[in-house]
């Protein structure tokens, strides 16, 4: 490993952390994710839970909450916690409830949701904020369906200045049409501009905002060019292990993860099991460089 990764990740590994007093916070790796104890999401958080809650989804990014049992109610007043809640159209929603994304595997099952590196709604004008995933079902084999999740503050951290300031002078397309290839996609699928680099509008770091899901090439660049770069990129985001955790799911466990600095992939090993889930997506604001 080079320098400039060390160099960046020792910023984050070797970062002193304030105790949490409220929850108790086990992280998965130095990196990225943490799993939350002490904490019971179907009862209303008092002010000083809510508090070390935010700290430590803006530490640590994803947090694994274990052992809930919700209510498809209390599931979303967690999500309200941290900003209003996405309503899809009513075409698109499974159920009744255009706040609820359901997820699900099973035998007859011919692909499933985020096989890919990605973020959730990269393409939409004001991205989201955050994602809830509650899972209620896992697999009967015990095992299977984990989640990866990345870190993208490190991604581009690891790179050389050089590398940050043409980044940072790049625009790209995402388009709601790409995960839909291969099918026949819904109409008034959005495609937006965002830049290649983004700043997290709570922290101020950097943060890469290009993916494999969404991202369909960088405005300022020849089509080549623009393909080169994003393969080199999202080479980058699968390749690096150092920039990921591993989720194992379990029934009855909720995963928040933020949007505006991680991608995620699914692991679809456990076909033809079944698996279900819901999720609750924050919106969130118009990137800025």
């Amino acid at each position: 490993m080079d320098q400039l990764a060390l160099k960046a990740i020792e910023r984050i590994a070797g970062q002193a952390r304030a105790p949490y007093h409220c929850i108790a916070v086990d992280r998965l790796t130095p990196i990225i994710g943490a799993e939350v104890s002490g904490v019971d999401l179907s009862q209303p958080l008092s002010d000083e839970q809510l508090a070390e809650v935010r700290r430590a989804f803006l530490e640590n990014h994803v947090l694994v909450f274990r052992d809930q049992h919700l209510t498809v109610e209390q599931h979303k007043a967690f999500g309200r916690l941290f900003g209003e809640l996405r309503a899809l159209p009513v075409e698109d929603i499974d159920g009744d409830d255009p706040e609820l994304v359901v997820i699900r595997a099973n035998a007859q099952s011919r692909f499933v949701a985020g096989e890919t590196w990605h973020t959730d709604g990269t393409a939409d004008l004001e991205p989201s904020m955050g994602s809830m995933l509650y899972v209620k079902e896992t697999p009967a084999i015990g095992t299977g369906g984990d989640t990866l999740f990345a870190n993208m503050h490190l991604a581009v951290e690891m790179l050389s200045p050089t590398m940050q300031q043409f980044l940072g002078e790049l625009t790209a397309i995402h388009d709601g049409e790409i995960p839909w290839k291969g099918f026949q996609p819904p109409a008034n699928l959005p495609k937006t501009e965002h830049p290649v680099v983004v700043r997290h509008p709570e922290t101020g770091r950097k943060t890469l905002f290009v993916n494999s899901g969404f991202t369909s090439h960088i405005v300022q660049l020849s089509g080549g060019e623009s393909q080169m770069l994003l393969n080199m990129l999202f080479d980058l985001i699968a390749r690096e292990p150092i920039l990921s955790c591993r989720v194992r799911w379990a029934p009855n466990t909720l995963v928040f993860w933020d949007n505006r600095c991680t991608q995620h992939h699914a692991v679809w090993d456990y076909f033809p099991h079944s698996r279900y889930g819901e999720r609750v997506t924050i919106l969130g604001k118009q990137p800025k460089s």
